[in-house]
């Protein structure tokens, strides 16, 4: 009996659309990468899945106490951690999975060169154990929002919420796809993704309200960051949207974009990432 051989033959040309049609097809291999990782992440760990937990509440405890008490930086209708916290739930997704994906080509190269699957599956599983630290984030700011007696505006809460989360993970995936590209050909990623993240810290509006930038156009400068959107739109049940239509507009095609150009030029460059990885 004569055995049959599938070839695969890993094009540029394919299109987004037929790059998550994949992924579905290849979804058992998806949640072992994924699940992988979440051990991976933990393992010998002292505390395990409390560091989820810890890391926020500490980072908003540091921030409440320099900008909130010393600086005075106002927080529109809430209480400074509150405020700090909405806006830390979303960027510890967006800098975690970014950081993570954006080495992952390089991490997962031994497996790469040996057998084909979706490369995509790689940064996207990269998304999804951050997914499972914000949700256990979460948890805890729902407490916070009890804590404080926070006023929340629900029919804003289902109006806004998904949008949140939408958006972020549209400019997640589409950055940490082109910079997972971008370090399998230039390893100087690396080291300017986690400096990179850093800056970006503080050109979010994380720790400040839009409301307090006065020029209109750092305003715009501002709005082409995908996370600005998704921040306001999060933190809207609390203290309405802080940003004016157009700006929210400008920052949500910005954040369209990221993903397309993002995926297109991860698809277009993974045909070499075995050869280079």
């Amino acid at each position: 009996m004569q055995l049959r051989q599938k070839e695969y033959v890993i094009s540029s040309e394919r299109s987004i659309a037929l790059g998550l049609k994949e992924l579905w097809l290849y979804r058992e291999l998806f949640y072992f990468f994924t699940w992988r990782d979440v051990k991976v992440k933990y393992k010998q760990t002292a505390l395990g899945v409390i560091w989820v937990v810890l890391q926020p509440v500490l980072t908003v405890a540091i921030f409440s106490y320099f900008f909130g008490r010393t600086l005075h930086i106002p927080s529109s209708k809430v209480d400074y951690p509150v405020f700090v916290f909405s806006g830390l739930l979303l960027w510890n997704f967006f800098s975690a999975s970014v950081n993570t994906a954006g080495n992952s080509m390089l991490t997962n190269a031994p497996i790469i060169k040996k057998i084909y699957f979706p490369r995509l599956i790689i940064p996207v599983s990269a998304l999804m154990v951050a997914g499972v630290d914000f949700l256990i984030a979460f948890i805890v700011y729902l407490g916070m929002l009890l804590y404080y007696h926070t006023a929340v505006d629900i029919s804003l809460l289902l109006l806004y919420w998904p949008m949140a989360i939408v958006l972020v993970v549209m400019g997640t995936l589409g950055i940490s796809c082109g910079l997972a590209a971008l370090t399998v050909k230039y390893r100087d990623f690396r080291y300017v993704i986690p400096f990179g993240l850093q800056i970006a810290l503080f050109v979010s509006p994380v720790i400040y309200p839009v409301s307090i930038v006065n020029s209109p156009w750092l305003n715009y400068l501002l709005a082409l960051n995908p996370m600005f959107a998704a921040i306001n739109f999060f933190r809207a049940p609390l203290i309405g949207l802080d940003a004016s239509a157009l700006l929210m507009t400008t920052s949500c095609v910005s954040t369209l974009l990221f993903m397309i150009v993002g995926i297109s030029y991860f698809k277009k460059t993974e045909a070499f990432f075995a050869d280079i990885a």
